[in-house]
């Protein structure tokens, strides 16, 4: 049975309760505990800096040339907290709520709340290490609405929050390693997790620049290495991310939680064509102000500012009054799939939306000549002064659209449509972030915990932080506490040799195959499969087909797969063999979740299961469960299921209209 060790007594007083009674490490026995941490994104960095200034000995990896180009630095929009300044009615018990509730009650209610009650003193943190959050006029922390909620809860730094928070984030790290206490291991990547006796005790990495494998010893391991959206080939995070950290750490033990459940992003800049290897995000603050709509008129080939008023469709503001464009990310996205696929669709490809400006411009213009006491305010001025505005709250987004797009979205509405964006699924992790394998964590993107089955807008930064600086230095504690007589192991164990062999031997049967097709021809048909068979809606035989497809690909990647170059160098093409390889055998095991679960909920829609309105339609009953899979072989999955109990937010159809 999967223990979650949630603690006992009322859900508001679990953490604090937790914190009055775990064990806790003396100063003088951290400087003998050395943890292993992979990744420096959000979660990463906060961590390794956080643990770093406690005394432990932390050794961080990344692949990237500098923790500063983890694919944290991409997140735009912002970051929540139930800080209340806009004194709008925000409690923590709200922002909990609205998590719950917008992951569709697939997430644990403990994490939730914790997450909740954290949030207030992240934007503390960040802004005592002097992160630029925007201000409003007297000084105070500016926020904004995202989906899934109606309070204004969402701190930014225009359109780079992420950027900003991770450069926070880096510094405290930075500080660590001028200090001795964290040592930075740059472009090295993970490829194997070293268990003696059940417990996590080191890692193998690869040295990406010479191609020499390393042994590396840690008391604990944390997994801090992001998502997997890459699966589909085609999605917005950065070429580099992958799932291997996590997959190597599952085939040695630790359960898949959820693996089905990913994210599709509603706003997003469409397909061009083939060509492309990547989609760019258009952040979600833009239906803050911007309104999303289509030609009444199916086939409709005008401009868009040639299609008067009246022949518009606000789809969202009709659909979901209530919320409006606001609507949490999962129904947005259905809701524009669902009106492109019924003809409605704009652009060449009629696979877009339009995401409009000119009311808020106008609206903005207006404020502005009502506060500059402007008489006679001509409609030229009002236009002027309101893209001011506009320019001042998103200019970089709206830079970025013009330059990939070549439109100028002042002058005509954005195109967007959904693409992948985030996953909820990745490693099962307990009350205390710790894996089914002990002394193995996964922080932030990497574990399933705190999203469900749908992530509100703003709660990625919120998680791996909370994580990072508030949360892991509590609960490792819990655990080194009883591992301060453990030595550190020599990596000559048997088990590091074992290992390292397994890897180089894995590394030498791809380079040996000498195929005829390329790492990226495999990695596009794999997303082909998933985004088709696996993507925004499911069903029944798309899945079982998709899983057949996947297995036969697995089969020809390892026999027709061609890798130029050598192992002992820098090969960036061997560097995404291992990768795609993970990426197919973690493309199988989420067809068979989603086949398994046979519901709706947030991301994971089937067909099978929606409402006369096109709803998804949870079934509770059977399903009001974390899928946990083990791996037991080739094709192999184990099912093990964590009951979600629900003492406080009791599951509710959920309705935004």
């Amino acid at each position: 049975m999967l223990n979650s060790k949630i603690p006992a007594g009322p859900l508001d007083q679990k953490w604090t309760e937790f914190k009055g009674h775990c064990k806790l490490v003396n100063p003088a026995n951290k400087r003998k505990l050395e943890i292993i941490i992979i990744g420096t994104g959000l979660a990463g960095a906060s961590a390794a800096s956080s643990l770093g200034e406690l005394g432990y000995k932390v050794k961080a990896f990344c692949f990237q040339d500098s923790p500063r180009r983890a694919h944290s630095i991409a997140a735009q929009g912002g970051i929540n907290a139930a800080k209340n300044y806009q004194n709008d009615g925000d409690s923590v018990f709200r922002l909990f709520y609205d998590t719950i509730k917008g992951g569709d009650y697939r997430a644990r209610e403990s994490n939730v709340h914790r997450l909740a009650e954290v949030s207030a003193s992240i934007i503390d943190q960040c802004v005592a290490q002097g992160v630029p959050f925007a201000r409003e006029y007297g000084g105070l922390l500016s926020n904004r609405s995202f989906g899934g909620t109606q309070v204004q809860r969402t701190f930014y730094a225009a359109g780079q929050t992420g950027q900003q928070l991770l450069i926070g984030a880096y510094q405290a790290l930075e500080r660590q390693v001028a200090l001795g206490n964290v040592t930075m291991y740059n472009r090295h990547e993970m490829l194997d997790v070293v268990v003696i006796d059940g417990k996590a005790r080191g890692v193998i990495v690869r040295n990406l620049v010479t191609g020499e494998l390393e042994r590396h010893f840690g008391h604990a391991v944390l997994l801090c290495s992001g998502g997997y959206g890459n699966v589909f080939y085609l999605s917005t995070n950065a070429m580099g991310s992958n799932v291997t950290a996590a997959w190597k750490a599952h085939k040695k033990g630790a359960h898949f939680g959820n693996p089905c459940f990913t994210q599709i992003h509603p706003t997003c800049i469409p397909v061009s064509g083939d060509h492309q290897s990547k989609l760019t995000l258009m952040s979600e603050s833009l239906r803050n102000d911007g309104r999303i709509w289509v030609p009444k008129k199916q086939n409709d080939t005008r401009r868009p500012n040639e299609i008067p008023e009246e022949e518009r469709d606000y789809y969202l503001e009709r659909r979901y009054p209530a919320f409006g464009n606001l609507v949490p990310r999962d129904v947005a996205s259905r809701a524009a799939k669902e009106r492109c696929d019924a003809g409605y669709g704009v652009g060449s490809s009629r696979q877009a939306v339009y995401l409009d400006y000119a009311d808020a411009i106008q609206r903005y213009g207006k404020g502005e000549v009502n506060k500059r006491n402007i008489q006679g305010a001509t409609p030229e001025l009002i236009t002027q002064l309101g893209k001011e505005v506009v320019k001042e709250k998103y200019g970089n987004l709206f830079d970025m659209y013009e330059k990939i797009t070549g439109e100028n979205p002042y002058e005509v509405p954005m195109r967007i449509y959904p693409a992948v964006h985030y996953t909820m699924g990745g490693l099962w992790v307990d009350y205390e972030l710790m894996t089914s394998v002990q002394g193995l964590y996964a922080l932030g993107e990497a574990n399933f915990s705190d999203h469900g089955a749908n992530r509100l807008g703003a709660s990625a930064l919120m998680q791996g932080l909370a994580d990072g600086y508030f949360v892991i230095p509590y609960t490792i504690g819990n655990y080194l506490a009883d591992e301060i007589r453990v030595a550190s192991i020599s990596t000559d164990h048997p088990a590091f040799v074992q290992a390292e062999k397994e890897v180089a031997d894995r590394i030498q049967q791809l380079i040996s195959i000498k195929g005829n097709q390329t790492v990226e021809s495999f990695h596009k048909r794999l997303g082909k499969i998933m985004w088709d068979k696996c993507g925004m809606a499911r069903n029944e035989a798309g899945l079982k087909q998709a899983i057949d497809e996947i297995r036969q690909l697995k089969k020809e990647f390892w026999s027709d797969v061609r890798i130029p170059g050598s192992i002992k160098e820098m090969n960036p093409e061997l560097d995404k063999a291992n990768r795609v390889a993970d990426f197919i055998e973690l493309g199988e095991l989420m067809c068979i979740d989603a086949l398994n679960r046979k519901e709706s909920c947030g991301g994971h829609f089937r067909e099978e299961s929606q409402t006369e309105e096109g709803e998804a339609m949870r079934d509770d009953a059977n399903f009001s469960y974390v899928a946990a899979w083990e791996y037991a072989g080739e094709h192999n999955w184990n099912l093990h299921k964590e009951e979600l109990v629900f003492e406080v937010a009791k599951p509710t159809q959920r309705s935004y209209k």
